[in-house]
């Protein structure tokens, strides 16, 4: 593709060299670069892009989009613009032909429930019969291939490449989790949505937003990007200011809720350890449902799946089908099967709204004593660490206390951290910084009845201490620890 074609519709400031070269490949990652190379050079929070122009220039680029002075090569092509991060979405659009013109894409915004509502959506619709791209926390599914994730919503040149993938496999659509850090850093820009669905908000990633407010106004730039339909959680503060700035755009807004008044609304639930029962209330219809997987927040995270296949035309009795077969979602609230008389549950939850409403969840079942193992991770907020340690000590009968993902943060200072939020006068909690030890620990104390929380990896297969991901999954630990015991 020519780069004129490529620069089609941005604001550039300059050009020096050739506007009319072949473009074969965009690229941000200097690593990444090869012969024919359009390398965009973007100022990140720890490295600068434009340090690595000479990098790139020997693995074969020769045009570069900039947005600071640099030294120029006679056999290159300098494109200056005024911010590299927020043009390279445009560019890698327009590279890639804009593929999300070309099918319906579902965006899913908000502190939790993301994942879970990305993929019963997803399921939704292949069982009827569409061709469904998933892009997550877990995994990137292109309709023909599949691969872990490495974040919640890729950078934005990947992000289109993997949706031309989507388009050229016979994709009729895409759910996606699209993040905070995407839409304040224009990761999705030049990206329509369909349909916009916002679960709740609680503070997280503040380290990098600063404040509640700041976050909230990140998650609501995805419903400015809508075509069809924006769907709202009216229970969650969040969701009402969302709902008020949004309510008079030209894209129609549709509500759900428990206690306030909302478009799609659950009665009359009931949930044990089998899964929830409720009864669904619609603008167009009253059903009885049950979904296998337990707890108020599949209640929540099922309203708004029920009314984005509304919104999408979905047939009531396919995804009513479709929620009562789920098999839920990997890692979270995940039971981990044994015939010991245990219950040892695995769930992602890592922040303190997320970790509240699982415990209340087992709390729900629970014959024994409700056991709870956590921790939190490093470099990451520590505001929300002693309020997770009080919410473990309250809402468990015992809880253990120990290592999340520490990276390159001192582990004993984390755990300082959490212990701040905790009663010490009430001794049912204790700190096992191995992780390993700490879930044999609970698994060996506990007795018949009880139920065990490992909160806060999921469905992560690693733990990252100082730079260094190692292997580690605590269902595996979980069952050879149960698989131990006589």
């Amino acid at each position: 593709m020519k780069l004129n074609h490529i620069l089609e519709g941005i604001e550039v400031l300059s050009v020096v060299g050739n506007e009319d070269v072949e473009v074969l490949n965009v690229e941000y990652d200097s690593r990444k670069v090869e012969e024919g190379t359009l390398f965009i050079c973007i100022k990140g929070f720890v490295s600068d892009g434009h340090r690595y122009i000479d990098s790139a220039y020997e693995k074969g680029a020769r045009v570069f989009l900039i947005q600071d002075d640099v030294d120029f090569k006679e056999d290159c092509t300098y494109v200056k613009v005024e911010d590299t991060r927020k043009t390279m979405a445009k560019v890698a659009a327009n590279f890639c032909e804009h593929p999300a013109d070309k099918f319906d894409v579902i965006g899913v915004t908000g502190t939790n429930g993301k994942t879970s509502i990305t993929t019963f959506i997803n399921e939704i619709l292949r069982n009827c019969n569409k061709k469904v791209g998933l892009i997550g926390t877990i995994k990137i599914f292109d309709g023909d291939n599949e691969v872990p994730s490495n974040s919640t919503t890729p950078e934005s040149v990947d992000l289109q490449k993997i949706f031309k993938r989507m388009v050229d496999n016979g994709c009729d659509c895409c759910a996606m989790e699209v993040s905070s850090h995407s839409l304040e850093l224009s990761r999705v820009d030049d990206t329509n949505f369909k349909i916009g669905i916002f679960t709740n908000l609680t503070p997280d990633h503040l380290d990098f937003h600063k404040t509640l407010e700041n976050y909230r106004k990140a998650k609501e730039k995805l419903f400015h990007k809508t075509t069809q339909a924006n769907i709202i959680n009216v229970d969650d503060e969040g969701g009402r200011k969302i709902y008020e700035a949004i309510k008079g755009l030209d894209t129609p807004c549709y509500t759900y809720g428990i206690e306030h008044d909302a478009d799609f609304t659950a009665k009359n639930i009931k949930s044990d350890a089998s899964g929830v029962a409720y009864t669904l209330v619609t603008p167009n219809h009253t059903e009885d449902i049950f979904i296998p997987v337990p707890g108020k927040f599949t209640v929540y995270n099922t309203l708004a799946v029920i009314a984005a296949c509304e919104m999408l035309g979905i047939d009531k009795e396919d995804y009513l089908n479709s929620l009562r077969n789920t098999g839920g979602v990997a890692g979270r609230f995940e039971t981990v099967p044994n015939d010991k008389g245990i219950s040892v549950i695995v769930d992602y939850a890592h922040t303190p709204d997320a970790l509240e409403n699982v415990l209340n969840t087992a709390r729900e079942f629970v014959e024994g004593d409700l056991i709870a193992v956590f921790g939190c991770g490093g470099d990451r907020d520590s505001e929300k660490r002693p309020l997770m340690g009080g919410i473990g000590q309250r809402l468990s009968d015992r809880c253990i206390i120990t290592n999340d993902n520490p990276r390159t943060e001192d582990p004993e200072l984390i755990i300082k951290d959490i212990l701040a939020g905790l009663d010490e006068s009430n001794e049912n909690y204790k700190v096992v910084m191995d992780r390993k030890e700490a879930i044999k620990e609970a698994i060996e104390s506990a007795k018949k009845g009880d139920v065990i929380l490992i909160a806060g990896k999921g469905h992560e297969n690693y733990q990252i201490l100082g730079t260094v991901k190692h292997h580690f999954d605590d269902k595996e630990v979980a069952r050879e620890v149960l698989d131990s015991l006589k």
